[in-house]
């Protein structure tokens, strides 16, 4: 007798529609739900954050201009000193990680 090996086992089979079966049952949320509670989540009013709490600080950084002898890369836009510079094409300069 011929044994078809591409056939699933019955073992197989069964746990396999007991799964689905399980799946269609679960109480899973739509579409429209889920965009509902998303559109409720964003509707935190200025300063309020998810834990309840109020920030009322300011960011306060320092910037600190180019120097002479630094470059920023057109690809990863990191400035760096002119010593990494790989190439230079079309009035841009490239770093050599980026190049590399």
């Amino acid at each position: 007798m011929a044994t078809d090996y591409d056939e699933l086992r019955s073992d197989v089979a069964e746990s396999q529609s007991t799964s689905l079966q399980a799946l269609q049952s679960a109480n899973a949320p739509d579409a429209r739900s889920v965009v509902r509670e998303l559109d409720e989540a964003d509707a935190f009013e200025g300063n309020e954050v998810p834990g309840g709490e109020f920030v009322a600080e300011e960011l306060v950084i320092a910037v600190i201009p180019q120097k002479e002898d630094e470059f920023t890369c057109y690809s990863c836009f990191l400035v760096r000193h002119r010593s990494q510079i790989a190439l230079e094409k079309n009035g841009h300069s490239y770093c050599v990680e980026c190049e590399g």
